[in-house]
């Protein structure tokens, strides 16, 4: 795989980059109860604690990018993955796709996660690239290292790294898709 593009996948009545952090925490808890009250997809089954870890964890990426020398103007990023994963069309009752160029990633504002943010930042083993934020230049290495997750854990049965996430910390970058 080379496939260096970044996908957002999405419900297609709703729309893309429609983003639960950008909500208030009143706002977001409603929705997201709203997600588990329907069932119909992989969303529904977040925990009840969903939106507080996962702010967390946004404030964690964003300071560790930071470290590195990205100049984020969101707090929280939208979510796009490295590469296509397919598993993330069965999120959806409707997939629909956002598909953005490597070059349109800005590397002040783009960072990345060998796997999802949640998994990635706290599983704990011995894998060298859990709880890291990479830039854009960094991730190129680690793909060289690991591979791409699509590929080695297709079925998700080899750890819970399924694709590379890509955090887009700026609406510049996504306002022309929306």
């Amino acid at each position: 795989m080379t496939d260096l593009n970044a996908y957002h996948y999405f419900e297609k009545s709703l729309g893309p980059f429609r983003n639960l952090s950008s909500l208030s925490n009143e706002e977001a808890e409603t929705v997201t109860q709203q997600i588990r009250d329907q069932g119909r997809n992989f969303a529904s089954q977040r925990s009840a604690d969903y939106m507080t870890i996962r702010r967390a964890l946004e404030h964690k990426a964003y300071e560790q990018f930071k470290g590195k020398g990205g100049t984020p103007t969101n707090p929280y990023p939208h979510y796009m993955t490295l590469g296509a994963c397919e598993w993330l069309s069965s999120w959806y009752t409707e997939p629909d796709q956002v598909i953005i160029s490597w070059e349109d990633l800005s590397a002040e504002v783009v960072s990345f996660t060998y796997g999802d943010l949640f998994p990635t930042m706290r599983y704990s083993d011995d894998k060298p690239y859990r709880k890291q934020i990479y830039t854009k230049d960094e991730i190129l290495e680690i793909i060289q290292a690991y591979g791409w997750p699509q590929e080695w854990n297709r079925l998700g049965d080899q750890g819970p790294e399924r694709y590379i996430e890509v955090q887009v910390w700026d609406e510049r970058v996504i306002r022309t898709y929306r």
